[in-house]
């Protein structure tokens, strides 16, 4: 008895102009491999104006693209794939990439190179080349903007790829565009496939379009260069995130009763004028939902408007030191900010002695959050101090909020939803405590020890010092 095959079908990812039609050719070269083109391409069906395959037209697969996707595995002989491009149909790429029995082939190439090759075969239409004497070439003008969008398309696809693989298990065969003239690689890839027969030489249909250098095929290599320069290809402006993903958080939402409001708190903000001026609003609030709850409301509010309000860091993060640690309310987090961080802390709920003593175990506090935010501590990240960057992520989890306010901008910020929403304004009552607090034991080391625990925050929503001294 025969074992059973390692894949019943394949999916080569790959993007316009990176030897994809060649890859092609060879491994339908391999006698029981068919290889069937672009068979989610939105324009056509497997290639160009082609628009049926197996009884299924461009109008059914826009119905269901599964039908094409089961038809294709079921009605061709031995195994049986496709190409597949980021901007193919959406619906079938999870459906292939969860799926452990469809081999993934993932072919690159330097994304210069084939956004120049795309430009030149859009400039001359020639897309293959199986006639050298046939050959069009062109100089193309290379466009920064524009090839800035292709790269940004090329890595999200590549990312999300990625993602799916690691996330289901999987592995998948990775070639280069200089891989493919490679017989012994060739060879790998169908043994990766599970196939016995083996390729004595590449494919020589195809031929290779434009062997130049890239330089040699733009009319503006000098603009080209400059912009390729300007290009953060290792990412080093990129400020590393090993923060915990948050959750929606959907239970500490309020809404206003009656008023299409919902307020979605970042913890240590300014919760408490905000649910005030929220209850005058509404006459009342509704709190403790779950999803279920929160689309209930929401379909019994159409125009609702949901809020969320940020707050300085520096500021936030004294508030959730004394909320939560000299309180005393997060008991294991503060045992361990006095045991292994060595933080003078007075008997919870009492006060410093001086404002010496609070800066000191305030810088402490400082230097723990950030630990606790570069995921390099045993205990959750508490939602109090965790970077509100990372807090409106977990809301867009289900659903961001329509406005982000800025404390300094508190007022401003909800008399627009109340004009939005057509309802009477209520002035609020600022919080002057905690800002207060804050600056009797500022120093020029605590907002810097700030900037450091939360780089996210301060870049991502553009926060400047809290104090100028």
């Amino acid at each position: 008895m025969s074992p059973a095959p390692r894949f019943t079908s394949f999916v080569l990812f790959a993007e316009m102009r990176t030897g994809s039609n060649f890859l092609e050719a060879n491994l339908n070269a391999l006698p029981g491999v068919s290889c069937l083109g672009e068979v989610f391409n939105p324009h056509f069906i497997g290639k160009k104006d082609q628009t049926e395959m197996f009884g299924v037209d461009l109008a059914l697969r826009e119905q269901d693209p599964g039908i094409l996707l089961r038809r294709l595995r079921q009605q061709t002989e031995g195994l049986a794939g496709f190409r597949y491009f980021h901007d193919h149909d959406p619906r079938i790429l999870t459906e292939v990439l969860d799926d452990p029995l469809c081999a993934k082939i993932i072919l690159t190439r330097n994304p210069i190179d084939s956004y120049v090759s795309w430009k030149i075969a859009q400039a001359t239409g020639q897309w293959k080349l199986t006639n050298a004497k046939n050959l069009k070439t062109a100089q193309v003008r290379f466009d920064p903007e524009e090839f800035e969008r292709h790269m940004e398309a090329l890595q999200a696809f590549q990312i999300r790829l990625l993602h799916g693989l690691q996330a289901s298990g999987q592995t998948a065969f990775y070639l280069d565009y200089e891989d493919i003239q490679d017989v012994a690689v060739l060879n790998g890839l169908a043994r990766f496939l599970g196939v016995e027969a083996q390729l004595s030489a590449p494919d020589e249909t195809l031929k290779k379009q434009n062997p130049e250098g890239v330089t040699e095929k733009v009319i503006n290599p000098a603009q080209m260069e400059t912009a390729l320069a300007r290009l953060d290809r290792f990412n080093l402006s990129r400020t590393p995130n090993f923060e915990p993903r948050r959750p929606p958080a959907i239970p500490s939402f309020v809404a206003a009763s009656g008023a299409g409001l919902l307020y979605m708190p970042v913890r240590s903000g300014p919760e408490g004028v905000v649910l005030d001026w929220l209850q005058q609003i509404g006459g009342g609030l509704t709190r403790d939902f779950v999803q279920k709850s929160l689309r209930q409301w929401k379909r019994a509010n159409p125009g609702h408007r949901s809020f969320t309000v940020v707050r300085h860091p520096l500021l936030r993060a004294h508030a959730a030191f004394h909320q939560m640690i000299v309180s005393g309310r997060l008991a294991d987090h503060r045992q361990t900010l006095i045991r292994a961080h060595k933080a003078d802390l007075p008997p919870p709920g009492k006060p410093f002695l001086d404002a010496a003593q609070e800066r000191e175990a305030f810088l402490v506090f400082l230097r723990y959050a950030k630990l606790s935010v570069s995921g390099q501590t045993g205990q959750k990240v508490d939602p109090h101090w965790a970077s509100q960057s990372a807090v409106l992520q977990g809301f867009a989890n289900f659903q961001g909020p329509d406005l982000v306010i800025r404390e300094e901008r508190l007022a401003e910020g909800l008399n627009w939803l109340t004009a939005e929403l057509g309802l009477t304004p209520v002035a609020i009552a600022p919080d002057t405590a905690a800002p207060a607090a804050l600056d009797a034991i500022w120093s020029a080391e605590v907002e810097a020890a700030a900037q450091d625990t939360y780089t996210r925050d301060y870049m991502g929503f553009g926060f400047g010092p809290w104090r100028r001294d």
